[in-house]
């Protein structure tokens, strides 16, 4: 592996394409995530004291509201050096690119854009929780974007830690081929050190050293020798399906060497099919250097993976785009960021070419040229400028204007999109509006900016009331929004208690006429379109034009359609969206005089309006998937409270004394459940919520919201 190096690379690069490392730490909320970013600064060298998060001090949560919550909201990029001892890379420095991620789904958003542009990603777990639900879904976003990943089980310093349950929820729980690359010495109090697997010797650190800089090279313990070989076969027989050298030696009953395993590892963890897992305590400062030499061993560079997807203009031509330094620059725009001192930075993924400060690249979204006065580096909050950056590099760009996330810069010659992040909808909405008139031009400035940066942040003004509405994937979310524009926009906002994403949808089948006809003297309007409607679940809109004979000339078609588009936006029973239906335009008529695009557009929505009044219509409610983890004493009191809130128990698990209930609950009782949960458990149960499914609304709950659809005014 440490071969002559590829001629992509360019000579001024000081890390080679080969050695550098982007990746990703993603997991459930409160699994240690931060502290492993802050133990790897720590450890390469970019830090010298590590800072705490329930202290407000970790380097890659600087957010005030991050600080002061200790959770992350925000993804934060740091860039460091890494150099392990022995193996195929022995003493090559390598360039890490770490991007830690948040674990609360309100602000799922930032993994999904995170793990668009990484190459690899440590997941991490808690070893006393082991699997839960937040890992589910990062762990389905990684499969998404397939990104090799190592796993690491933190916490081992915690009583009831149990790493090989843990080991055990990611063969069962999210079907991952998961294999101890590292067994603990204990756990617990117990918790002294580590076996390598690999190599065929032991780490016991060094208690008197808190920092875990000193640790000794041992001997594997008598006890675990058995546990040891045990392990150590069951890797060796699950690698030999990757690598035909294991495969004959392990056949044969020879000796595999521990570099020969380390090649097979890396290649099995590349196929996607294999995932090396890592114990230690981040906390305690033990195992965080193990997890750094697999990311050098096991994760990718970027020359491993397949070439990126990106299509010509006609959004059909797909070419693979590889990096090569000496190519013309393609990159993807994966964040925004308003910075109070700079201004606009974008963080940017190169994935080919070299890009030098001063450079024009091209955006074909707006077609236009967006000049890059300034090339950084991220280290968390600090930064530092650059001349150039290479292929493989994760950088932030000053300069470019008119940029949303997931836009691709390339040059005008190439003009090729790369294939962007994908998003969930929001969930949940509410109503503001500024305290003084003097904030209402802050407010929509504010508004503006944080929608740029986060694409689950939608902003809209409701027409009927004039409203302002902000939407996103959480209570959370909004609180976080809310307070960014006191603090960073300095605007005074009331916001009212947030309103909920309902859609409607049909059970029947339906014919609806539409036509819009004004005569007022001199030319009038003439528009007749019918059309035909169906249920079409899971599918979303599709509208078919099925008109034969010229009834309705072409050139109305597509006004028509742009009608029956605006008219799902507003549905019969309450004004919600409506979804997955299927419209035919059947039949018509024009006039040769009066007939017009507006005309048809408009009988285009009367005609959805009253097909859809026909059809059943019905609405439906967001249903969150819940899991609260309580002490056992506190189980029936918390059932009691879910189903009250219309939940449904989906499943329920009780081990060492701690009761974890899944339901699916309607997002509509979630309402302040936060402070609910905690007085029913004296403060001792934790719950994770995320949108699931949207499930008709019950008879009894429909009179009330369409009652109060008409948007109540926000109320401070």
């Amino acid at each position: 592996m440490a071969a002559a190096l590829s001629s992509k690379n360019s000579s001024g690069r000081k890390a080679p394409l080969e050695y550098t490392r982007n990746f990703g730490i993603a997991a459930h909320i409160d699994a240690g995530k931060t502290t492993t970013s802050e133990r790897i600064l720590f450890y390469a060298g970019v830090i010298h004291k590590t800072g705490e998060v329930h202290e407000g001090a970790a380097t890659t949560d600087w957010m005030e509201q991050e600080q002061e919550r200790g959770i992350t909201i925000t993804s934060a990029a740091v860039s460091c050096g890494w150099t392990v001892a022995d193996g195929p890379f022995a003493k090559i420095p390598h360039r890490l690119n770490v991007i830690d991620t948040p674990g609360h789904v309100d602000f799922t958003a930032e993994v999904e854009r995170s793990l668009r542009v990484l190459d690899g990603a440590v997941a991490v777990f808690c070893a006393v929780a082991g699997v839960q639900p937040q890992s589910e879904t990062v762990w389905r976003q990684m499969n998404k974007y397939s990104v090799p990943r190592i796993a690491y089980i933190n916490k081992m310093d915690r009583t009831g830690a149990d790493f090989f349950n843990a080991v055990n929820g990611i063969r069962e729980k999210l079907r991952g081929n998961a294999h101890p690359l590292y067994i603990p010495i204990g756990a617990g109090e117990t918790f002294t050190g580590l076996v390598d697997l690999v190599k065929g010797c032991a780490y016991v650190y060094d208690e008197s050293d808190p920092k875990g800089m000193k640790y000794a090279k041992t001997d594997v313990p008598a006890d675990i020798k058995a546990d040891y070989e045990k392990y150590r076969e069951e890797l060796i027989e699950a690698v030999s399906d990757f690598d035909d050298t294991i495969a004959e030696k392990y056949l044969g009953g020879e000796e595999v060497t521990a570099d020969e395993l380390r090649v097979a590892i890396r290649k099995a963890t590349l196929s996607l099919n294999f995932v090396g897992v890592i114990p230690g305590s981040s906390f305690k400062n033990k195992g965080v250097q193990m997890v750094l030499d697999a990311v050098v061993d096991y994760l990718p560079s970027p020359l491993d993976l397949p070439p990126m997807k990106a299509f010509k203009d006609d959004g059909e031509t797909e070419i693979g785009v590889e990096p090569d330094d000496n190519a013309k620059p393609v990159g993807l725009c994966f964040k925004l960021w308003s910075d109070p001192y700079v201004g606009q930075l974008v963080f940017f993924r190169l994935y080919r070419g070299t890009l030098k400060k001063g450079d024009a690249l091209y955006n074909p979204r707006t077609r236009k040229t967006e000049r890059v006065s300034r090339l950084m580096i991220m280290k968390a909050m600090d930064r530092e400028e650059i001349d150039t950056a290479y292929s493989g590099d994760i950088c932030a760009l000053i300069g470019p204007k008119e940029i949303v996330t997931g836009d691709t810069l390339c040059t005008r010659e190439e003009d090729i999109i790369l294939e962007p992040p994908s998003f969930p909808e929001p969930v949940i909405s509410m109503a503001i509006e500024p305290a003084t008139k003097a904030d209402q031009e802050k407010l929509s400035i504010g508004l503006q900016r944080l929608a740029q940066e986060d694409p689950t942040f939608r902003v809209s003004s409701n027409q009927e009331t004039g409203q302002t509405i902000i939407s996103g994937m959480g209570e959370l979310h909004l609180d976080i929004i809310v307070d960014r524009l006191r603090r960073e926009f300095k605007v005074e906002a009331k916001s009212g208690r947030p309103q909920i994403s309902y859609r409607e949808t049909i059970t029947g089948n339906s014919r609806g006429v539409g036509k819009f006809v004004r005569q007022s003297g001199g030319r009038g309007q003439y528009g007749h379109a019918e059309i035909e409607i169906e249920p079409n679940p899971g599918k979303g809109i599709e509208i078919v034009n099925e008109i034969v004979g010229g009834v309705i000339p072409k050139e109305y078609i597509k006004p028509t359609i742009e009608g029956i588009q605006e008219a799902a936006n507003n549905g019969t029973i309450a004004g919600y969206p409506v979804i997955d239906f299927k419209a035919r335009i059947v039949f018509g008529s024009f006039h040769e005089v009066d007939s017009s695009e507006m005309a048809f557009k408009m009988a285009g929505i009367f005609a959805l309006k009253d097909a859809m009044a026909k059809a059943s219509p019905i609405l439906l409610e967001p249903i969150t998937k819940v899991e609260v983890v309580t002490p056992e004493e506190y189980q029936g009191d918390i059932m009691g409270d879910l189903n009250r809130r219309r939940g449904q128990i989906q499943n329920m698990e009780t081990k060492n004394g701690v009761c974890t209930i899944d339901a699916m609950v309607p997002l509509q009782t979630m309402f302040g459940y936060a402070t609910d949960v905690r007085s029913l458990s004296k403060g001792r149960a934790s719950y994770t919520m995320e949108p699931d499914h949207f499930e008709q609304v019950p008879a009894n709950v429909l009179k009330e919201i369409v009652e109060t659809a008409s948007r109540a005014p926000a109320r401070s």
